[in-house]
């Protein structure tokens, strides 16, 4: 297995750039890759939601890994398992167990609701599969099932649960997270970007971020920003990450094809998608354009 690393930093959600014809553009992807570590990341999240990870293959979810430990081998690596059952979620993780990703991440069962009991048995069995260390994904919106507060405190237990990282915009419970006393610790990761400088205020121990892909400094910025405890950039740094997520509400909504429509405009992605009718019209990558021109 490889070396421990220390889970920490901007974590970047890396975009799988798409070629007309639903393919990896691998040249989009190199530029975009180059572009985040030359910024200073600390890491990658590879294959998760804003990366297309549910509609991969494993062989293009492979390829992504692949590149991303190519042009940045110094950086720790996050792999996703975005399936729907414990089972799906074991196999896909072993896969990738020999091409030695610092971390593995896993959502809870989704499509149909679960108890809590059956999340922390879902996590229990994919953490004794592996000896990597496991990052649990919490994004309800998207699964139809939340981490509870009191099922964290359970899965503490497990010696290779070793972070957490929280996209379900819920801050109640992350802050309540973050002050809790757990066995052991469990790093507490942001992935919500709207919440990024009250987590690192906090104590909070990084940020995984989708809008990154677009404009990765300020970011960086506010990571740098925290650890010199100079909360007023930190808060400065939130309000350029806020003035970026409008590329969002310029298109109704439409998180992952904004963030697409971002990259595609600075020439680091494109604008095609897995799924049909996610990619956007003439006019709303127009509306994207104008945001970014306020912003650059």
């Amino acid at each position: 297995m490889s070396e421990k690393k220390e889970l920490y930093g901007v974590i970047p959600a890396l975009i799988t750039p798409l070629t007309k014809e639903k393919r990896r553009d691998e040249k989009l992807l190199e530029r975009q890759i180059i572009y985040l570590k030359e910024a200073g990341v600390d890491g990658f999240f590879i294959n998760g939601s804003t990366g297309d990870g549910v509609n991969l293959t494993i062989e293009e979810k492979i390829e992504n890994f692949k590149m991303v430990k190519a042009l940045a081998p110094d950086t720790l690596t996050c792999i996703a398992a975005l399936k729907p059952s414990t089972e799906q979620t074991i196999e896909e993780i072993h896969q990738f167990e020999k091409l030695e990703p610092d971390f593995v991440v896993a959502v809870t069962p989704f499509y149909c609701s679960v108890p809590q009991n059956a999340i922390v048995e879902h996590f229990k069995k994919i953490a004794l599969s592996t000896e990597l260390p496991l990052i649990l994904y919490n994004i309800p919106q998207c699964t139809q099932n939340k981490i509870e507060y009191s099922t964290l405190i359970e899965l503490s237990k497990i010696k290779n649960i070793a972070a957490i990282k929280d996209s379900s915009g819920d801050f109640s419970t992350f802050s309540r997270w973050l002050y809790m006393n757990l066995n052991r610790d469990i790093n507490l990761i942001q992935g919500e970007d709207l919440l990024d400088a009250p987590s690192l205020i906090l104590g909070g121990n990084g940020i995984v971020t989708g809008m990154g892909n677009v404009l990765i400094e300020p970011y960086v910025a506010m990571l740098r920003a925290a650890k010199a405890k100079n909360w007023v950039q930190v808060n400065e740094m939130q309000k350029r990450i806020n003035k970026l997520y409008e590329i969002v509400d310029a298109v109704n909504g439409k998180v992952i094809p904004a963030i697409k429509a971002g990259t595609y405009l600075l020439g680091r992605g494109s604008l095609y998608a897995k799924t049909a009718g996610l990619e956007l019209d003439t006019e709303e990558i127009d509306r994207v354009e104008k945001v970014l021109k306020g912003i650059l």
